[in-house]
C-alpha cells in the first residue's frame, strides 16, 4: 500500500467504515462519526505501511532456501 493515498480513496474508505459500523456509531453525532471514520482509515493506512515494511525487511533478511527442482 502506498504511503500517500489519494483523498478520494481515503473518502471512499471512510464511507465504507461508516456503513460497516453504522449500528455501533449511531450513538454519536454525525460530526463525531465522520471524525472516527477518518481516524480509523488513517490508522489502518499507517498500520499497513508499518506491516508492509516489516514484512519486506523479514523477507530480505531471511536466508533463501534452495529448491531441489530448479
Amino acid at each position: 500500500m502506498e504511503r500517500i493515498t489519494t483523498q478520494a480513496k481515503h473518502k471512499r474508505l471512510e464511507k465504507k467504515i461508516l456503513q460497516i459500523f453504522q449500528e455501533e456509531m449511531k450513538k454519536l453525532s454525525e460530526d463525531l462519526q465522520k471524525i472516527l471514520a477518518d481516524d480509523l482509515v488513517t490508522a489502518f493506512i499507517n498500520r499497513m505501511v508499518v506491516f508492509t515494511e516489516i514484512q519486506s525487511k523479514a523477507k530480505a533478511s531471511s536466508p533463501r532456501k534452495h529448491s531441489l527442482n530448479p
